[in-house]
């Protein structure tokens, strides 16, 4: 069974930083990619940043220069670092597995930009 542990969330200042950690167990983490996710209300969920079983990122053009996705496939979690928080980073943040024809998704973990 798949399961993920988000952690990290929180309310943050503008300008500020988070850190977003996704533990996965259950799947071969190594070989699969994995990517954060977020919804605000009343939006659709779009996609934040992905990183490859390789090591290759990419990055959503509003989050380009302010977060940074990475991976430790000995500690099977991906991390999400976002600086220069805005008020419009606010959501629920999702990350994702990508293994073959699967998907997996975790819970979210909640982001509140605000002064």
């Amino acid at each position: 069974q798949v399961q993920f542990v988000e952690s990290g969330g929180g309310l943050v200042q503008p300008g500020g930083s988070l850190r977003l950690s996704c533990a996965a167990s259950g799947i071969t983490f190594s070989i699969a990619a994995m990517g954060w996710y977020r919804q605000a209300p009343g939006k659709q969920r779009e996609l934040v940043a992905t990183i490859g079983a390789a090591g290759s990122t990419t990055y959503a053009d509003s989050v380009k220069g302010r977060f940074t996705i990475s991976r430790d496939n000995a500690k099977n979690t991906v991390y999400l670092q976002m600086n220069s928080l805005k008020p419009e980073d606010t959501a629920v943040y999702y990350c994702k597995a990508a293994l073959f024809d699967n998907r997996y998704w975790g819970q979210g973990t909640q982001v509140t930009v605000s002064s």
